[in-house]
């Protein structure tokens, strides 16, 4: 399965969708990771540490052609045409915007939105929205200071 990485294009994002080290587990397990030149350059994960896990550098436009596509944010209109119908889309995609969700589905993408899952012990795997919170915490306490 061919799983892209594009670098996020929402101004002032920062993240990356998916760590090295979960990266590698999904190298491990035959999956072709194709992780866009530059998308964990602010997260402290070089191109490098992708590559030295197996993963494929490549550029925006293959990143977002693969079959599963993993963002922090919602694609963006012309992100979203690059998509093929039939993928698979992963991140923080705001469930509730009804615009948002006609936009996958006027594309033909299977969306999948993480702040969606039950955050419950069974789900903590999914949990996006906690592990968010306590950064978000730590940065406010590091500003005051």
């Amino acid at each position: 399965m061919d799983i892209g990485v594009p670098k996020e294009t929402s101004c002032g994002e920062h993240r990356v969708s998916i760590t090295p080290e979960v990266a590698k587990k999904l190298c491990d397990q035959g999956h072709s990771l194709k992780v866009e030149a530059g998308a964990g350059a602010y997260a402290n994960a070089p191109d490098q540490t992708y590559v030295d896990i197996g993963a494929e550098i490549t550029d925006h436009k293959t990143a977002m052609g693969c079959d599963i596509v993993l963002k922090v944010n919602t694609p963006s209109d012309s992100e979203l045409r690059l998509m093929e119908p039939g993928a698979v889309l992963i991140g923080m995609l705001d469930p509730f915007d009804a615009d948002s969700n006609s936009r996958f589905a006027s594309a033909g993408v299977t969306a999948f939105a993480l702040e969606a899952a039950p955050r419950t012990t069974r789900a903590q795997s999914l949990d996006v929205l906690s592990s968010q919170a306590n950064i978000a915490g730590y940065k406010a306490v590091l500003m005051a200071c």
